[in-house]
């Protein structure tokens, strides 16, 4: 069972602490993914994993067993980097297996397992061809053959996809996807991109600086983000945040006052609200503009980004708050006209002045 297990990690460079206590478990079979803004730390947590970097406190288990000071050749896992790391000079049957012959494994099994993983990232007809001669897409692909025929307890991926074009990205991702379902392996996945997160994850790490914000599986994230920063961080767009006062009205509810003085009527699920100064949280996609919302709050378009299948519209409200709505792509609004935008009580979520959520939407209720 390729199970992992962090506990109290921690790593330092001198006197500056980078991963500041994180304690995880990545259960077998699980794809896992690190996300987070650039320098959080989901690298230098990924390469503690892989060996690459020192652990500086706490320890890391994997399959039961503790790594913490073992070699990364020793630890069972296999990396697969942000650049491909391909040997130029190699064919790309010599690339995937080159690590097994420096290990020293017969001849016979390297064949075969370079057959298997060429067979499984469809390279059969590449074999034969050297790096330069490789798409950046099949270029990475040899790099995950590279660590398919390793047989590793854990694949652990570096911001594999960042290197390649929007479409390509997007047909690795399903490949990778596809190869998970295919294998049933542990997988870590560290990425900044979190429509690739959503996209292939069992279960999201977000981190923020060194620390982890909330684990959960994507639409758990989505739906019931822990805090402001994850909220903001799960969804494309982003979450828009509203600031409101809210006040305590009849049992298990709240009455929460909107910009330009429309008041929304919300239910607390049970949370206790003291009320005051607070932020509203509402995604773009979730907005109403057909005027049938719990309550309306109205701003003019500063500009629209028609993408075809849907229409992107930046709202200034009338306090200056900004809002990105998310609409039909036929919408005929232009900047500079009015807008009422409709905000659904069931899709809103509170947060409180330390930006913790105290009420989630209700729409998987």
């Amino acid at each position: 069972m390729a199970e992992v297990s962090l506990r109290g990690i921690r790593k330092s460079f001198g006197s500056v602490e980078i991963i500041k206590g994180v304690d995880l478990g990545v259960q077998h079979g699980e794809f896992c993914v690190f996300v987070g803004p650039s320098g959080c730390g989901k690298s230098t947590l990924l390469r503690m994993i892989a060996g690459l970097e020192e652990i500086s406190s706490g320890s890391l288990l994997i399959d039961g067993e503790d790594v913490t000071e073992i070699g990364p050749s020793e630890r069972g896992v296999a990396m697969v980097f942000q650049s491909y790391a391909l040997y130029p000079h190699m064919t790309v049957r010599q690339n995937i297996g080159f690590g097994l012959k420096m290990t020293g494994h017969p001849k016979e099994l390297i064949a075969e397992r370079t057959a298997m993983a060429a067979k499984m990232l469809q390279l059969e007809p590449l074999l034969e061809r050297k790096p330069g001669q490789l798409s950046g897409g099949q270029r990475q692909r040899v790099a995950i053959g590279r660590a398919i025929v390793r047989d590793p307890k854990v694949f652990l991926f570096d911001e594999p996809l960042s290197n390649l074009d929007a479409a390509l990205r997007v047909q690795m991702r399903a490949e990778i996807s596809k190869l998970h379902q295919d294998l049933g392996a542990t997988m870590i996945y560290v990425t900044h991109d979190q429509v690739e997160a959503m996209t292939m994850a069992d279960r999201i790490v977000v981190l923020s600086a060194g620390r982890i914000e909330q684990i959960g599986s994507p639409l758990e994230l989505y739906h019931r983000p822990k805090n402001l920063f994850v909220a903001g961080f799960i969804g494309s767009p982003k979450m828009n945040f509203i600031s409101v006062r809210a006040t305590p009205a009849e049992a298990g509810k709240v009455n929460v006052a909107l910009p330009g003085g429309a008041t929304l009527t919300l239910d607390t699920h049970g949370a206790e609200i003291a009320g005051g100064e607070m932020t509203l949280g509402i995604r773009p996609e979730h907005v109403d503009l057909s005027g049938k919302a719990d309550a309306v709050v109205e701003g003019r378009v500063d500009l629209g980004e028609r993408l075809g299948s849907e229409t992107m519209f930046r709202v200034v409200l009338r306090d200056e708050t900004v809002m990105v709505v998310k609409t039909d792509g036929l919408a005929p609004q232009r900047a500079g006209d009015s807008l009422r935008i409709g905000i659904p009580a069931n899709a809103c979520h509170l947060f409180d002045r330390d930006g913790n959520a105290v009420i989630s939407g209700d729409l998987t209720r």
